[in-house]
């Protein structure tokens, strides 16, 4: 494995986190060749290129691009954004990698996911579980919580932190992108035997305390008032859908559940505790 590269998806990095980028940086850091799978041929993808970086150039819908990008590859990362096109993208790098033979793939997905999940985003994620399973690529898939950058976005410029999810006591599990990529370097890179499935968040607190610590007021919005307004901000509707849908369900959900803890993963793929709220503030 030392000498073949780790292909990485999303490597450009975005608005959502960009754990891609953040598993693209680590690797390198680490003197892991990389093949850095990018959508455009622009200055992100320079900049990659500066670091070490071989750059895939290529749409993840389309197996014509894919199937070059996993030659030569035996482990990969997978991430796609929440957006139109999750599923097409991972039927695609499925049959692409089980075409190369890939003995590991770790695949972005979310705290919930399950066939009765509580948003269709969550429902679709556990979909491509099962794809990514069947192709027999030794799937692992990193079931995070809600990213800390999520927080940050929902504020913008407005001052206030206003959501759907009803009390201020209302629980969320959250962590930082920067920890779901340090899990990802970490069991890219391990040759010890992995499980199918990481449960991964690194704080769980109420919606009101996390307002504290942003230093802003929480206000609880109405769904449909937060849906319209949010359009204006993410400008996706699947986005859109994904997050109404979310906080929502925490709403009904209240006081917490039982996939709402911190487990020792974080720690034992990146070596540090997870990184708390505060300071994820103070390290931006």
């Amino acid at each position: 494995m030392a000498n073949e590269p780790i292909l990485v998806t999303g490597a450009a990095g975005g608005s959502q986190g960009g754990t891609g980028r953040r598993v693209t940086e680590s690797l390198l850091h680490a003197g892991v060749p990389v093949r850095a799978f990018v959508r455009h041929d622009d200055a992100r993808a320079a900049e990659l290129k500066d670091l070490g970086a071989e750059i895939a150039l290529g749409d993840l819908r389309e197996i014509s691009t894919v199937l070059p990008a996993v030659e030569g590859v035996r482990r990969a990362y997978f991430t796609y954004p929440v957006t139109a096109g999750m599923l097409d993208a991972t039927a695609v790098f499925a049959a692409a990698a089980r075409e190369a033979g890939l003995e590991r793939a770790v695949a972005v997905s979310q705290l919930g996911s399950a066939h009765n999940a509580g948003t269709p985003h969550m429902r679709r994620h556990w979909v491509a579980e099962q794809v990514l399973d069947r192709a027999e690529i030794g799937a692992v898939h990193l079931r995070a919580a809600v990213f800390f950058e999520n927080l940050r976005v929902a504020i913008g410029d407005s001052g206030v932190l206003a959501l759907p999810l009803g009390s201020p006591d209302t629980v969320l599990p959250l962590i930082a992108a920067a920890d779901v990529a340090g899990v990802g370097s970490g069991v890219l890179r391990t040759a010890e035997p992995v499980d199918s499935v990481l449960w991964l968040a690194g704080e769980v607190m109420t919606v009101g305390a996390a307002a504290d610590i942003l230093g802003v007021p929480y206000v609880h919005v109405d769904a449909d008032e937060w849906s319209r307004t949010a359009l204006t901000r993410y400008r996706d509707p699947v986005a859109v859908e994904h997050l109404t849908h979310l906080w929502t369900m925490f709403a009904a959900i209240g006081s917490g559940h039982e996939l709402f803890r911190v487990t020792e993963t974080i720690e034992r793929y990146t070596g540090s505790a997870p990184i708390t709220l505060r300071e994820f503030l103070s390290r931006e």
